[in-house]
């Protein structure tokens, strides 16, 4: 079974299209933003050094990232990475955990990312996720499962998110270079309607659904 990575910016839609490609394949979802806002909640060491980089909107350190990586997909394969890896350091330290099979690359512009993710608001009560443009509560800025006040992330106020994105420009986008020279890179337009950009994801992957 394919290793896969999703890359692209904040914003452009690589936790939805992961997920669900994870759950109708079969793969190992792993989402490194998504583990070290756990291990920010947990309060545990690694949670308390990225903490700092993630609410500045900057990239938490490699060595941190791989190690992580590597606790978690040691003597598996299968596995979706989602956003990650980031710098070209962490792409080399992955052939060495898991090597990789097929990238795909979601692309979008600055303006998009800013709009998307400035809408996203979370429950912190329940932890719920809403997009006030795209998938907003029932009630005005309101959980509709414990009706607790939403509120939008550190990392999601317009400012961090440009920093975010010039983040992403600086240090990611080499790996485009990366992984088109290996051969193993496919584009596809974010800006399109989620169920056309997972039909192309699909599609890449060599598993084309009605």
């Amino acid at each position: 079974m394919k290793n896969l990575i999703l890359l692209g910016p904040p914003g452009a839609g690589k936790g939805t299209i992961a997920k669900r490609l994870a759950a109708e394949l079969g793969y190992l979802h792993l989402s490194t933003g998504d583990i070290l806002r756990e291990e920010v909640a947990r309060g545990s060491e690694l949670g308390k050094k990225a903490k700092a980089y993630m609410d500045a909107g900057e990239l938490v350190p490699d060595e941190l990232i791989l190690a992580m990586v590597k606790e978690r997909v040691a003597g598996k394969d299968g596995i979706l990475f989602d956003g990650f890896p980031r710098t070209l350091a962490q792409a080399r330290g992955l052939e060495e955990i898991a090597p990789v099979q097929l990238v795909l690359l979601l692309e979008l512009d600055r303006d998009t990312v800013v709009r998307r993710l400035s809408a996203r608001r979370v429950c912190p009560q329940c932890g719920a996720l809403y997009n006030l443009i795209t998938s907003p509560p029932k009630e005005d800025e309101r959980c509709d499962s414990c009706g607790e006040k939403l509120i939008q992330r550190e990392d999601d106020r317009p400012e961090v998110i440009a920093r975010r994105f010039q983040v992403y420009m600086r240090d990611s986008v080499p790996l485009v270079d990366y992984y088109q020279g290996k051969g193993i890179l496919v584009r596809l337009d974010a800006a399109r309607p989620p169920g056309e950009v997972y039909a192309a994801a699909l599609h890449a992957i060599g598993d084309d659904r009605p």
